[in-house]
Parts: structure tokens; C-alpha cells; sequence
């Protein structure tokens, strides 16, 4: 009886133990970088902000563990139409000359894959915000390759 005891205590503790991938993300507000928004990143994020353009482009980089790497883009919205602005990201996507598929797509963003051949597949991901007058894009950081579910994990991370 005491082995079943012992041995019941010792599953649950390896089943409480065990994190989900993301599990370690936490919501970090851009608002001090210039873009009034809230994403999920990790813990240790290093957060990276920079004015484009005179100003007119706010470009934030949020990396951390687990390749971790997001691209935040703020600009003034020249239109509130999200299927307007989201055909245009699409457009922009497929004219990148690696770009293979969409892989997965949603009212506010998509996730793409790329192929230079068959042994250098990457994913990546945009998904769009519209905040007060500010157009909000949102990808996968320009350096570094993303496997599907790195893609995936971070696209989630943006949604609001």
C-alpha cells in the first residue's frame, strides 16, 4: 500500500512539474515603448525599441528563450478596413520570392511558410491590430528561422 502511496505522490509531482510549451510567457506591456499594446513574451525578454522614418515608424523587437522573436511594426492607419490592410500583407508575403504557402488564416493575420529548398523550410506570421489611429503589424523577427510550431507559439503570443 505504501509503494501505491509513494508511487501516486511521484507520478503527480513529474505531472506538476512538466511545463507546456509558452507555459513560461507572461503579458509585457509596449506602452513604454511606444505602441499601447500587450503581448505574452517570456520572462527574460530583451525588448529592443527604435524610431523609423523621422518617427513615422515605430519598430519594436521583443527576443527571448525558446527562439522567441517578434517584429512589432507601428504606423499610422491609413484605413480601418482589416481586410484591407490584411490583403495587403498578404500581397507583400506572396511576393516574397521564397514564399511557399499560408498555412493557417484568420480575419486579423496569417501564418506563411517559406522554402529556399526542401532542406530550408521556415514559418513566419502576421498578424495586424488596429489601435486608435495606429496600424499595429505584428511577425517573426527578421533574423533567424522558425519551425510551424515556434511560429505558431509566438503568433498566439500577439493575439489581443
Amino acid at each position: 500500500m505504501k509503494k501505491i502511496i509513494l508511487f501516486s505522490l511521484i507520478a503527480l509531482c513529474f505531472t506538476a512539474c512538466q511545463s507546456e510549451p509558452g507555459g513560461s510567457l507572461r503579458e509585457t506591456d509596449l506602452m513604454p515603448y511606444g505602441i499601447p499594446v500587450s503581448i505574452m513574451a517570456p520572462d527574460s525578454a530583451e525588448i529592443k525599441a527604435d524610431d523609423l522614418g523621422g518617427g513615422l515608424i515605430k519598430d519594436v523587437t521583443i527576443r527571448g528563450k525558446d527562439n522567441y522573436n517578434v517584429q512589432v511594426f507601428a504606423t499610422q492607419a491609413e484605413t480601418s478596413d482589416m481586410a484591407r490592410i490584411k490583403a495587403g500583407q498578404l500581397a507583400d508575403v506572396k511576393s516574397i520570392r521564397f514564399f511557399e504557402k499560408i498555412i493557417n488564416e484568420e480575419e486579423d493575420g496569417f501564418i506563411y511558410q517559406t522554402a529556399i529548398d526542401s532542406n530550408n523550410i521556415s514559418y513566419n506570421f502576421r498578424y495586424i491590430v488596429l489601435q486608435g489611429d495606429l496600424e499595429i503589424i505584428f511577425q517573426a523577427g527578421f533574423l533567424g528561422t522558425f519551425s510551424q510550431e515556434e511560429a505558431e507559439r509566438m503568433y498566439q503570443a500577439v493575439q489581443q
